[in-house]
């Protein structure tokens, strides 16, 4: 199935080098082998039964703050991978190489959890929630400041760090992007810049948009009048089939794995 749409632009793109952790805001980001953004989701925190350690397991996680430099800026330079810490209670940073000091790194981190854990790196895939739209997460602005507008004591900021969205539109309405999916079995084409996607399915929502991005702390009745907000909000053209519930938002996708190599670049236009 082929949209119509009417040229939203690329306005934000935010990856997550290591799973759970704070993302970067880059300019322009690179389709690895595999479909995925290079570098999004590129290191996992694993325990030592080889099980992921993120939000959804441990709300302590989002007591870490991550700062990430990658060589001179650019992705694509991977020559020194460096990601700073600090966590809610000691402001002090903590600086170690991805590409060098993941056992440092894994020890430092066994000691803020209370627990052994290490880093895995998958370069091609990075490590997706949802294997089977394995692409990065679209939503738009004004999806985003709608939310705001449902909770008025959360920012823009602070909804970004929340549901962690990897493309951000702008120049379209809120809940746009719900028509970036159709049935269930069919995926919806569409381009941004020169990259193609396949449009999956809205995006299931987990606990961690529930609670503060900085401290943890649970937003009262947040799923229930988020639910509720968004069953009512739900633009009239959605195939409300796909929503068994509707703490949902944002869209999964595939890249083709033959635009691997492509760049997306902030102010891509979405074409057919």
């Amino acid at each position: 199935m082929m949209i119509n749409n009417n040229q939203p632009t690329l306005a934000q793109i935010i990856v997550y080098p290591v799973k759970s952790l704070d993302g970067m805001v880059v300019d322009r980001a690179k389709i690895s082998s595999g479909g995925a953004l290079e570098f999004d989701r590129r290191w996992a925190i694993v325990d030592a039964s080889g099980k992921v350690v993120n939000a959804k397991r441990t709300a302590k996680i989002q007591q870490l703050r991550a700062e990430f430099n990658f060589g001179s800026g650019d992705l694509e330079s991977d020559s020194r991978s460096i990601v700073r810490l600090q966590t809610l209670e000691d402001p002090q940073t903590h600086s170690f190489c991805l590409n060098t000091e993941l056992t440092e790194l894994g020890s430092w981190l066994s000691q803020f959890f209370g627990f052994s854990v290490s880093l895995i790196e998958n370069a091609t895939t990075g490590f997706p929630d949802d294997p089977d739209a394995y692409g990065p997460t679209i939503v738009s602005t004004a999806t985003l400041e709608t939310i705001c507008e449902w909770f008025p004591d959360l920012n823009l900021a602070e909804v970004r760090r929340r549901f962690r969205t990897n493309l951000e539109l702008s120049g379209v309405p809120a809940f746009w992007e719900d028509r970036l999916f159709g049935a269930q079995g069919e995926v919806v084409d569409f381009q941004l810049g020169n990259v193609r996607f396949q449009g999956i399915n809205p995006c299931q929502r987990c606990v961690v948009p529930t609670r503060n991005s900085l401290t943890g702390e649970v937003t009262t009745k947040f799923q229930q009048i988020f639910t509720q907000q968004r069953q009512q909000t739900l633009p009239a053209t959605v195939n409300a089939a796909r929503f068994n519930h509707f703490y949902r938002l944002a869209i999964n996708t595939q890249i083709p794995l033959g635009e691997a190599g492509k760049f997306l670049n902030t102010g891509d236009r979405s074409i057919v």
